[in-house]
């Protein structure tokens, strides 16, 4: 069942995999997805909330939820890999400084 409809990171989304714990042949595909999941990821669920709420407390108008999400999951190390993330808008110069130095914060 559906209970919230918002972007998570995969980082995020480990701690709902532990949910999923009804059928044997669940608790071994759980394995598996978690440990796929963890190849990609960079900060573990705490930090990834902890940076979530500092990006939103930016206030930025650009920086929608999905936005965020991605760049938990990829932190982008400059403004060009930055606004790859962004498909409708760009971050101008002083919005993209403000993002990359707080994901510098989580490095």
């Amino acid at each position: 069942m559906i209970k919230y409809r918002e972007p998570l990171s995969m980082t995020e989304s480990l701690e709902y995999i532990d949910d999923v714990k009804d059928k044997e042949s669940e608790k071994e595909s759980e394995g598996d997805i978690k440990k796929f999941i963890k190849k990609f990821v960079k900060l573990k669920p705490e930090e990834a909330k902890k940076l979530r709420e500092k990006l939103t407390g930016l206030n930025l108008l650009k920086l929608k939820q999905e936005y965020i999400s991605k760049i938990i999951d990829i932190m982008p190390e400059d403004s060009d890999s930055l606004n790859k993330i962004f498909t409708d808008v760009n971050l101008d110069e002083d919005e993209s400084k403000k993002v990359l130095e707080t994901i510098e914060e989580f490095r």
